[in-house]
């Protein structure tokens, strides 16, 4: 098994998408360091003090005032009026909610990435890792080897697992070490409040915690990771399923979209909460946000996003274990 996940690690640094996909993360944690750079500073600017108590202060009375708009959905006003609540929290308990520095960026880019980004530069990896086999005709040579199918696959399986962890750390490392020389590389030790429970009557702040941040990254980065083994099993699956690597990618690419579209426009499609799209933003919860759908919480989408991985998973197991290979 060794030698087998050896050998795929080695076709995987050939084909150098590591590499490519290293180079998009930069180059996007770069735009991202520079747009909250001139966001601060045009902060600065219209307020005329860099005092975070007084850019929350103003933070609330912008959003009272968005919430007197009579064209808002009942859905953004309720998170709206969700945020207003939270701002207020940390004021009166003196916490800075946006702590300059490099931790705060890798967790503000870790919760904008969760649910499309990071999954994209997974499904590059895993839509391929079978296909492709196909596609070069390197599949009859490959599993004419005295080695049992299933033994085959799992090594892929077990690259892709390890594909998507240094995908996830390199995302972790560039965002640090380039938005470190703008915002300075301190802050791991910064108060952080997590435990904020949406209810239909509001905010419930019985709950809440006061975390290190480094602390608060490390169960970010294992919900980012959590999410990245599913998406990334669904396009292993369709890699399995599909001998085109193009098509796979589309139909995943879509799905990932579609996600996006519908956990702003499915609050009334209570089915749709079993769609494992919808419930990829687990981090959204960690924050405290009102959820796309009234009764998902972290376990219910956690629950919901095993059951897709193991239909995922046994699905690709058995078909490649069954399948003509022609």
């Amino acid at each position: 098994m060794n030698k087998l996940v050896q050998n795929e690690m080695m076709k995987l640094i050939a084909k150098k998408r590591l590499v490519v996909i290293a180079v998009i993360i930069g180059v996007l944690v770069v735009l991202f360091t520079f747009a909250q750079y001139k966001q601060a500073q045009t902060q600065m600017e219209k307020i005329g003090t860099s005092d975070w108590r007084t850019i929350l202060q103003q933070q609330i009375i912008d959003t009272q005032n968005r919430l007197s708009s009579s064209r808002m959905t009942p859905e953004w006003k309720k998170q709206l009026q969700i945020s207003l609540q939270q701002q207020q929290y940390y004021l009166d308990n003196d916490i800075n909610p946006s702590e300059p520095g490099a931790p705060t960026f890798i967790r503000i880019f870790l919760e904008n990435s969760i649910d499309l980004f990071i999954p994209l530069m997974v499904m590059v990896i895993a839509s391929d890792l079978v296909s492709s086999e196909h596609s070069i005709g390197s599949i009859k040579l490959l599993l004419t080897r005295p080695v049992k199918r299933w033994k085959v696959l799992l090594s892929k399986y077990i690259t892709l697992c390890l594909a998507i962890s240094l995908i996830i750390a390199i995302a972790g490392i560039l965002s640090y070490l380039i938005s470190g020389l703008i915002f300075g590389y301190k802050g791991w030790g910064a108060p952080i409040l997590t435990g904020f429970n949406v209810t239909e009557s509001g905010l419930n702040t019985s709950e809440v915690k006061v975390l290190d941040l480094w602390k608060f990254l490390l169960m970010d980065f294992g919900l980012v990771w959590f999410v990245s083994i599913v998406v990334g099993t669904l396009s292993f699956m369709l890699s399995v399923l599909i001998r085109s690597t193009a098509a796979g990618m589309g139909i995943m690419l879509a799905a990932l979209i579609s996600g996006a579209i519908l956990s702003n426009m499915v609050s009334s499609w209570e089915s749709a909460k079993y769609f494992f799209m919808v419930n990829l933003r687990l981090t959204d919860y960690m924050k405290g946000m009102a959820p796309p759908i009234d009764g998902m919480n972290l376990s219910f989408s956690m629950m919901v996003l095993i059951v897709w991985w193991a239909f995922a998973l046994l699905v690709s197991f058995f078909v490649f274990t069954k399948k003509d290979v022609y």
